[in-house]
């Protein structure tokens, strides 16, 4: 696979560990590029304490230098669900027919954005309220895959949701 650029987007603070490290292994032994966004510059913290080091701006970043666009969950995702920079993001990435992702309470800034509307997608389960009168079905599954957009359900699953990432950056 030729390098593909995804830039996962997380909390500053209070982005879900595993499901920000296990996609970025899978990914990264891949051969993709993983650029790592945030409401700050420098030292991100984890839910569970893992610290990583943010590389630029979400509001900074444009869409057309990325194959995937990626938002990651956690306690402190919810930072983006009304964020209309985050928004525009994600709009903007749809039409230009990237892959765009979302695990765990960061569904619900998918949502929120319109980029899930009349699409198939999962949410974590305490976040259903918010996100399924926005979405064209709410499917509880583990990961949903509807064509490029794929949401999953949480840290349990964060492999699977690499995979779908990966699938959708190859078809």
């Amino acid at each position: 696979m030729s390098e593909k650029n995804i830039l996962f987007v997380i909390a500053y603070r209070g982005f879900r560990d595993e499901e920000y490290k296990e996609p970025k292994i899978i990914l990264e032994n891949e051969g993709c590029k993983i650029t790592t966004a945030s409401l700050e510059i420098g030292t991100a913290l984890g839910k569970l304490g893992m610290e990583t080091q943010v590389d630029i701006l979400y509001n900074k970043s444009d869409p057309s230098d990325y194959n995937a666009i990626v938002f990651i969950g956690g306690p402190g995702s919810p930072i983006y669900w009304n964020d209309p920079d985050a928004h525009n993001l994600l709009v903007d990435a749809a039409q230009q027919n990237k892959v765009v992702a979302g695990i765990c309470s960061a569904c619900v800034t998918l949502a929120k954005s319109g980029v899930l509307k009349g699409k198939n997608a999962t949410v974590f389960p305490g976040d259903t309220k918010e996100l399924q009168p926005l979405v064209g079905k709410y499917t509880a599954a583990d990961c949903e895959v509807d064509g490029r957009f794929i949401t999953a359900n949480g840290p349990g699953a964060a492999q699977k949701f690499a995979k779908a990432i990966l699938d959708a950056l190859n078809n």
